[in-house]
This record gives C-alpha cells, sequence and structure tokens, in this order.
C-alpha cells in the first residue's frame, strides 16, 4: 500500500497490517489489546508507509541535485504526529472508518500518544510549523535536532508550587513515527589537545579528542500535504563507543564499567540541563558541539555521496541556524575543510560563508549566549583557535571601515573582554553567515537599531526580515474541525494551502446567520476545553464567560504578573464596589518556568494561589475563574487556542521578538490585547484597529521612560486601584495566617524596580480590558471582529514564511511529487 494521499486506501491491508504489528510487534492478541497497544499498533503500520516515502523522497534524483534548506535546531516541539499526519495523508475519515470496524474510536487512540517532549516554547514550535510547510510545499529539507532521552520536564503543582519531574516522552514501548538510521551514525570528539604536523612542507594543525562518542540518528517522517514528498526530521542520540568494559566489571568495578556509557549517554539525556552550574554548562555546551557537529558531517556525506565537490557546497545545501545554539557549526565546517580536507583559510572561508544563515530570535542581552572561553578552549581546543582567526581577521575588516576606532571593536569583537573572557555566539553567526533575519518586522528593525547597528553599517545587505508564520494544518484544520468545516462550507477546502483564500470569509462578517454558526463552533471549543478542566482539575466553567488566555513560557517580560494584577483589580471591586459590573471572565493560564528562575515560579505560586480563592468565594464565583493547566504542551494547546475569545500578548514593547500564539488565537477568532511588540504590530495592520485592542507604552516611550529614571512607586501612589490590587499579594489574602507569602512579586514591582514597566503599563491595560468587557456584551459586534480576526490573517501562515525564506535567503525550487 502505497503511503500518502491515498487514491485507493486499502482498508482490509492496513487492518491486516495494524494486527501484524499487535502480535509481532507488541506481544498481544486482538482479545487482550489494551486502547493503548492498539494505538501503537496502528500507528506503527502507517510510520511503515511514511518511512517508504521518506526513503523515496531521500533517493529521488531530482531531490539529490536540488539544493536543500538544513534546518538546525535544539528544539522541534512537533506535538502528537499521528492525527496531524493521517490528515496530511488524506486518510484520517478512512481509518477512522477502518478502526471502527474493529470496535475502536480514533479520537480514543489518539488520545493515546504522548507529545515527543523536544522543546521548550516558540522557538521549537516555530520550527515544526517550518518543517510542515517545508514538506507541504515540497522545498527539499532536513530537519536537524537532538534526540533528548527527557524533554524539558514534566510540570505538576504542589501546594500551588511549581514541581518538575522527568518526562520521558517515548515511553517503555519507543515511538512509534520514529526510525533507527545506524547507517548514518556519526563519531563526535571532545576535549583532547591540538597537535602540528608538517604536510607537505606545509605546517597542519590537527586536533586529537580525549573523549569520542557516537551520533545514532533517529529520524521522524515530516509528511507532505497530499502529496508522496517525506522529509526527515533527523535526531541525534548520544551513544558511547564502547558502552561497556567487561574487564572493569570483571574486576568488581561495576559503576566504573558502564563509565562511559553513562558520559554519553547524558549528553542527550535532557533537554537544555540546568546551567546555572559549571557541570551544567559543560554539558549544555557539549550537546550543542554534538548536534552541530554530527548535523555537519552528515550534511557532507549527503553532499558529496552525488559526487558534487565541496567548492560547490552553497550551490547544493543552505544551513539555516535556528538562534545561536548551533553556531558552533561554523568553526567545525571551517575545521574540517581545513583540518581534514587539506583547505586553504580562504578558500575555505569563501565557502562556508555563503553557506550559513542566522535567525535571530531575542532582542534581550541577557538572553544573548556567550560561552566561557576557557570552557571552549577545554572542551574544543582546536574550535577556540578557529574562534580566534575568525574574530582576527573579521577585526581587520573592522579597523578598515572605522580606524582607530576602538569602540567600535570591541562591540564587534567575537570575544568579549573582561575579567572572564566571553565568546559571543550572536557575533560569531553575523560574522559567518550571508544572511541574518529577524521573525517580525518590528523585531527586524530593532536588531538592525538596537542590537547590531554597526554590523548593519558594515554588512547593510545581510540583515533582514522573515515575519514569524504558523501551519495552518495543524492550528486550524486540524485543532479546530468545526471551524474547519464551517469555512470549507463558504470558501472550499483550498485554504489550508493557500490561507490567504481566508480573506473571503470577511463577506460574511455583517451575516447574522454566519455569525450564529461562526460563535456556535467557539461555544462548543469551550465547552470542549471546559470538559477537560472538570475533569482534570475538578473546576466548573461557564462557558457563557469571557475565556481570556494567556498561554507561553513563564517570563517576566511577557508579563503573566500584569495579567494577574488585573485579575486582583477585578477581585477588589467586585468585593468593595457594589455598583461594579463585569461581563463573567474565565482566566486560563499555561506555562512552564524554567527550573532555575525563581522569580517565575514564585509568579505561578501566586497566580495559582489566588485561583485557589477566587475559585472557591461564593461572593464572586458567577463572575470570575482562573485556571492555572498544568503540564503546557502542544496537545493542550491544540484544545485551549480554538476556545479563547481574548488572546493576551503582553509583552513590554521592544523585549518580544515576534510570538506565535498570538497569530494561533487570532486565526481561531480570538481578540488580541496586546503592546505594539512582536508580530502583534503586523497582525493589527492587516485586522485594523477596530479589531485589536492595543494599550501600553510603544518602543521609543518605554526607552524614554527607562532613560528618565522610572520609579514605579510613582505610579502604586497615583493609582488607588493599582495599590489596592498589588496590596492584596503584600497581606494574606490569598494565604491565611502566613502574611507576605506572595510577596517575591509584590517587591520585584516596587523594590525591584518593575524592569519590565508592569506598573507603568496597569492604568492603559484595565482600560483596555473595560473596552474589550463592553464590547462582548454586543453579541452581534463581537462575532463580527472574531470572524474577521479569522479572515484577515492570512499573511501569518508558515507557507509564506518559508517562501520569504526561499525567495530571499535560501533559493530553493520545489521539487513536486
Amino acid at each position: 500500500m502505497k503511503a500518502v494521499l491515498q487514491k485507493s486506501f486499502d482498508k482490509t491491508l492496513f487492518l491486516d497490517n495494524v494486527k501484524r504489528h499487535l502480535t509481532s510487534t507488541y506481544a498481544t492478541t486482538v482479545e487482550n489489546a489494551t486502547t493503548r497497544a492498539w494505538y501503537l499498533a496502528m500507528s506503527r503500520a502507517l510510520a511503515e508507509l511514511t518511512t517508504f516515502d521518506l526513503l523515496e523522497t531521500e533517493q529521488d534524483e531530482r531531490i539529490l541535485n536540488a539544493k536543500s534548506v538544513n534546518y538546525l535546531s535544539l528544539e522541534f516541539l512537533i506535538g502528537r504526529l499521528t492525527g496531524n499526519n493521517l490528515l496530511n495523508m488524506g486518510v484520517y475519515e478512512s481509518i477512522g472508518e477502518a478502526v471502527a470496524e474493529l470496535g475502536l474510536d480514533l479520537s480514543d487512540l489518539l488520545e493515546e500518544e504522548r507529545d515527543p517532549s523536544l522543546g521548550n516554547g516558540g522557538l521549537g514550535r516555530l520550527a515544526a510549523c517550518f518543517m510542515d510547510s517545508l514538506a507541504a510545499q515540497e522545498f527539499p529539507a532536513v530537519g536537524y535536532g537532538l534526540h533528548y532521552e527527557y524533554g524539558l520536564f514534566k510540570q505538576s503543582f504542589e501546594a500551588c508550587h511549581q514541581k518538575e519531574a522527568p518526562d520521558a516522552w517515548c515511553g517503555i514501548e519507543g515511538y512509534p513515527w520514529e526510525v533507527a538510521r545506524p547507517e548514518l551514525a556519526q563519531q563526535i570528539g571532545f576535549y583532547g589537545y591540538v597537535t602540528t604536523e608538517t604536510v607537505d612542507g606545509q605546517e597542519k594543525r590537527k586536533w586529537v579528542p580525549g573523549m569520542t562518542v557516537m551520533g545514532m540518528p533517529w529520524d521522524i517522517p515530516v509528511v507532505g500535504y497530499k502529496s508522496e514528498t517525506v522529509y526527515p526530521l533527523r535526531l541525534w542520540e548520544c551513544r558511547a563507543l564502547a558502552p561497556f568494559s567487561l574487564e572493569s566489571f570483571n574486576n568488581g568495578n561495576y559503576f566504573e564499567a558502564q563509565h562511559t556509557l553513562i558520559d554519553a549517554g547524558n549528553i542527550t539525556k535532557v533537554l537544555y540541563p540546568n546551567d546555572n552550574h559549571e557541570k551544567g554548562k559543560t554539558l549544555r555546551l557539549m550537546q550543542q558541539y554534538f548536534h552541530s557537529a554530527a548535523s555537519i558531517r552528515d550534511i557532507l556525506r549527503r553532499h558529496e555521496s552525488v559526487g558534487h565537490p565541496l567548492a560547490e557546497l552553497p550551490q547544493y545545501e543552505t544551513i539555516q541556524l535556528n538562534d545561536t545554539h548551533p553556531a558552533i557549526a561554523i568553526p567545525e565546517l571551517m575545521r574540517i575543510f581545513i583540518d581534514e580536507r587539506n583547505m586553504s583559510w580562504e578558500e575555505a572561508w569563501e565557502i562556508c560563508s555563503r553557506t550559513f544563515a542566522y535567525t535571530n530570535h531575542t532582542l534581550l542581552p541577557e538572553a544573548l549566549e556567550t560561552w566561557d572561553e576557557s570552557l571552549i578552549q577545554r572542551l574544543l581546543p582546536r574550535h577556540m583557535e578557529i574562534i580566534y582567526e575568525i574574530n582576527h581577521r573579521f577585526l581587520q575588516e573592522v579597523r578598515e571601515k572605522w580606524p582607530g576606532d576602538g569602540d567600535k571593536q570591541q562591540k564587534l569583537s567575537i570575544i568579549q573582554d573582561g575579567f572572564h573572557r566571553m565568546v559571543r555566539m550572536a557575533n560569531l553567526c553575523v560574522v559567518g553567515s550571508y544572511a541574518v533575519n529577524g521573525v517580525a518586522a518590528l523585531h527586524s528593525a530593532l536588531v538592525k537599531q538596537d542590537l547590531f547597528p554597526e554590523f548593519h553599517e558594515l554588512y547593510p545587505n545581510r540583515l533582514m526580515n522573515v515575519t514569524n508564520g504558523i501551519t495552518p494544518r495543524r492550528w486550524l484544520q486540524y485543532c479546530n474541525p468545526g471551524l474547519s468545516h464551517l469555512i470549507s462550507e463558504k470558501i472550499g477546502d483550498n485554504w489550508p494551502v493557500a490561507l490567504d483564500e481566508l480573506a473571503q470569509l470577511a463577506q460574511w462578517a455583517d451575516d447574522d446567520e454566519f455569525q450564529q454558526a461562526f460563535m456556535a463552533v467557539k461555544k462548543e471549543n469551550k465547552a470542549r476545553l471546559a470538559k477537560w478542566v472538570k475533569t482534570n482539575m475538578d473546576i466548573e466553567l461557564n462557558t457563557d464567560a469571557i475565556f481570556d488566555v494567556q498561554i507561553k513560557r513563564l517570563h517576566e517580560y511577557k508579563r503573566q504578573h500584569l495579567n494577574m494584577l488585573h485579575i486582583l483589580s477585578l477581585y477588589y471591586r467586585l468585593l468593595n464596589r457594589p455598583d461594579f459590573d463585569m461581563v463573567p471572565r474565565v482566566f486560563i493560564f499555561a506555562a512552564k518556568a524554567a527550573p532555575g528562575y525563581y522569580l517565575a515560579k514564585e509568579i505561578i505560586y501566586a497566580i495559582n494561589k489566588i485561583a485557589e480563592k477566587i475559585n472557591s468565594d461564593d461572593r464572586v464565583n458567577d463572575k470570575l475563574k482562573v485556571v492555572f493547566i498544568p503540564d503546557y504542551r502542544v496537545s493542550m494547546a491544540e484544545i485551549i487556542i480554538p476556545a479563547a475569545d481574548v488572546s493576551e500578548q503582553i509583552s513590554t514593547a521592544g523585549k518580544e521578538a515576534s510570538g506565535t500564539g498570538n497569530m494561533k488565537m487570532a486565526l481561531n477568532g480570538a481578540l488580541t490585547i496586546g503592546t505594539m511588540d512582536g508580530a502583534n504590530v503586523e497582525i493589527r495592520e492587516e485586522v485594523g484597529d477596530e479589531n485589536i485592542y492595543i494599550f501600553g507604552l510603544e518602543v521609543e516611550d518605554v526607552n524614554r521612560l527607562k532613560a528618565s529614571g522610572y520609579n514605579p512607586f510613582d505610579y502604586y501612589n497615583a493609582d488607588p486601584l493599582l495599590k489596592a490590587s498589588l496590596d492584596l499579594l503584600n497581606g494574606e489574602e490569598f494565604t491565611p495566617g502566613e502574611p507576605r507569602k506572595l510577596r517575591a512579586t509584590y517587591e520585584s514591582l516596587l523594590d525591584g524596580g518593575d524592569p519590565y514597566l508592569v506598573l507603568a503599563d496597569f492604568a492603559s491595560y484595565i482600560e483596555a480590558h473595560g473596552q474589550i468587557d463592553a464590547q462582548y456584551r454586543d453579541t452581534a459586534g463581537w462575532a463580527k471582529k472574531a470572524i474577521l480576526n479569522t479572515a484577515l490573517v492570512g499573511k501569518f501562515s508558515s507557507d509564506r514564511s518559508i517562501r520569504d525564506y526561499v525567495n530571499h535567503i535560501w533559493k530553493l525550487k520545489s521539487v513536486p511529487r
């Protein structure tokens, strides 16, 4: 049975394959099989088909001789694959009917899948969307990531505090969609020393690693939409070359016998090991080099196996660095060219600097990655030499441009001077890439203006913009079937690959019948979320209330604590102002805080304590509910996003690079309340001022206020509602008998100087929420705005993002199969 785009789906053959896997792979019988066993057997049967197409795609002569993009990312937050792959393969309904003959429900089977925990947040979700769009549009691509044994962490709440547990996403049975590719394994070195050899009268440097491990690749299929194209997401697992010492074991040294196995296994054990100590920093850099080195070797293997010379690498391969995590790939490729392939520096740099492109994801200086020079020197001694040489030659360029300007040299140097000299990975990426892009129009402008102005002056054509996007297949067609069917009834079913076609819906924005159908779908989605919350958290939600949603990583700049202050202001007014009237609200949070991020975890604790009190307070219960959903992940987002009425995008202006949650919720008919930050700016341009709620300081205002000496106490003392709301955190309202238990957030906003200007934006935020409350009472008016949000955000498809990359950076051609 051929895989994707089933022209004649053979139900009997498929069910025979499922039963075969049930017995031969999972050793159970039809009579004894659990729902999980059926899910695993079904997925294995489907994965066989995609593996067949994966191999055919990678052996296609046209693809081998076309230019490919290699997307290097330490995160790929791909979500559950089975349902999405069924949709892309065009067999969702056929498979549903087939398993029904076995007395099974497809929805129940799909619920058995655990999200592959291969990412942290937007960066990883974006990478997954991009791979989906590359496959959907058939632009040759390989995604390269790491095969983490444990993902970020499984989050739960104990006494309202975040608790972290390992997330063994593969389960004990393994992950049915992945296939091992041992024939493509690579050897990777660490530590050791560098020697000098004389070859043909020339002195050559040679790295002798002190530790060598194996990179074992696992391929996960990225299935094209209704085509036979399947690209690999290739994830490297670290293994020991000689995992067991029989001699040590026989001598009674049982731990020592497995020492190399443990050392190697640690490298891909956990996504982003906690790096607030030296061992964690070393392990994280080892992860980054292991990922980069294995990927570079695989790219060169593919390139040369077809017979292409190395000098033509930029004509056939482009390597996109998703943030600075794979930046060490630049000196690694230089090392291979110079040390192993005997190229001159000039020849190597000519190829290398036309091969890499870099995506910047942050404007926060503290988030720009730097590594201690001595750590790189110890772990990767030859790479540090190459980085020095790259920097030396680059600074000659800087001196030619700005003679005698020491400040410029210090600012642009890859090496940052100080007590501990640091290697600036973002600077290395800019110097070593032919293109650098930001991820939203505002972000890219600020990259040129504030983050890298000197680089922009030196390389005026290198910095550009590619606004992020989301895949409409998963983030509308799959996660919101009710709305998808409604849309297809009106405009046909081509929109999942041409999202701009949604603009046709605007003609029905005032249509009473369409408004009612649109809002009925929203109500169904709210009921689905309410059912999940009742079942899993035992909290009853009113589906007639406004569902106000903030889902993203927990970070001060994303300002979940501003949202919390609004909740406190509503609670205060409901209790103290008898004439205060409000439309019922359900506030929904979902977020993980990094294990070492104390204040972020305190904000989670505060929100949970506030929720605990409000949800049990009969005085406000019909008006206000607060829900913090634990263990936020893609499959949870698929339930929350279609149910959102209000999308909270409230970062301090100039801090959020883009955001993609804002795009997902707008596409599903939520109205955004947001600052002029990231992609909010472009969403506003698309949907119009009247269909979005913009508040707060803009970037120039933020800079001006900070320059003039911002004092949060000025706002606290001048605004009685703000003072009353904030003071609730400092007493024992939410922690009876334990006053000041929530003081960490309170003190960060006052004594801590409120670095993200929460108090400065509070009054404007409250006013915007007042407008939302008034608008929601006008049912038809709200429906119109919601419809227009769905209709007018076609620009934010990741298909368009990929076309922008293809046209302006990668220069690829589609290869239809």
